[in-house]
């Protein structure tokens, strides 16, 4: 099995590339970028990343001056990146870096409800001469909004992607059981069972949050990078998933 048969793919919350509250936070969008680099896959999936925000970047001496899905993009990676919610001072969304070229992209409004702005970014890329569909979701806080999500998803799906197309649904899932894995199962979305695979809180991990669901390809491995680099960037860890094309 050479290379071109496996895709990985990593999922990160980069809570907007700024730790810690107040006086005392500090910027970490630099380390992040160092950081996406490193886990070297094939599709970094990204929730929590901000276009603009003015009041951090008048805060912050060194703020980037590209969108942080630019800035983070490794070298000949495309970056593609839609605003889930508009606040006061600026937008931030979800993004996908790809290391293959992308052949379209879309974006869905899956708010619940007005409280919480949520949507999912869908992106389809050429691997290795193979369409891949790609969506990356951020989930509501609230179990009965993440039902209604999950839901939408699915008709989201059944509306988009070819049943016959491998798909990849990554992303922050909020979901502290096994609710939304359950439903996941029900429409064939499997992920690699790692039962030590926590990403949050970053600093002691106690809970899978992050997740990358898969149909039509197969889950080999799955790793949660670990580390005081790791939790001092963003309140979650990244994860790495492997899989055969």
């Amino acid at each position: 099995m050479d290379n071109t048969d496996i895709l990985r793919v990593a999922t990160y919350n980069i809570h907007k590339g700024v730790q810690g509250i107040g006086p005392a936070r500090r910027l970490e969008i630099h380390n992040l970028g160092h950081a996406v680099e490193q886990l070297d896959a094939d599709i970094v999936c990204l929730q929590e990343v901000r276009r603009l925000n003015r009041q951090e970047a008048r805060y912050f001496q060194r703020w980037p001056e590209l969108p942080q899905a630019e800035y983070l993009a490794p070298e000949g990676y495309e970056a593609v990146y839609r605003t889930n919610a508009f606040t006061r001072h600026g937008e931030h969304g979800n993004a996908l870096l790809s290391r293959w070229p992308v052949i379209g992209h879309q974006h869905e409004d899956i708010s619940d409800h007005r409280f919480e702005q949520r949507g999912l970014l869908h992106v389809e890329v050429d691997a290795h001469g193979r369409n891949i569909h790609v969506i990356v979701v951020h989930l509501g806080l609230i179990p009965g909004s993440r039902i209604r999500q999950i839901e939408r998803l699915q008709r989201f799906i059944e509306r988009e992607v070819p049943g016959n197309a491998p798909l990849v649904v990554a992303g922050d899932f909020n979901d502290w059981g096994l609710q939304v894995k359950r439903m996941l199962a029900g429409f064939g979305l499997y992920e690699f069972e790692e039962p030590r695979a926590f990403t949050y809180p970053a600093r002691l991990p106690l809970v899978q949050l992050d997740h990358v669901y898969v149909r039509g390809l197969t889950p080999l491995s799955l790793q949660v990078p670990r580390g005081r680099i790791w939790w001092r960037m963003s309140d979650h860890l990244p994860l790495i998933a492997e899989f055969r094309l």
